[in-house]
């Protein structure tokens, strides 16, 4: 069995899979959908990479904060 933490690594993994996934079958099949520009001028792909990019920061900061919890709780029952 994977420890906690592998399994929430694994999960968020997932998450940003699916998410880059979307961006790149968008891409792939919808390419014209990617050059609309919804907001401020700016295009659904430009939006849609920050977006990336901010989601893979979140998810690192969860991973992390988790981590950090966790190896906490083990070093406090370890002493």
């Amino acid at each position: 069995m994977l420890p906690k933490s592998s399994r929430l690594g694994l999960v968020l993994f997932a998450i940003y899979l699916a998410l880059y996934s979307g961006f790149v079958l968008l891409n792939t099949f919808a390419p014209d959908t990617m050059e609309a520009t919804p907001w401020a001028g700016i295009n659904v792909a430009i939006l849609y990479g920050c977006g990336l990019i901010l989601a893979a920061v979140v998810l690192a900061l969860i991973y992390g904060v988790y981590c950090g919890v966790s190896e906490e709780q083990s070093s406090e029952e370890q002493s």
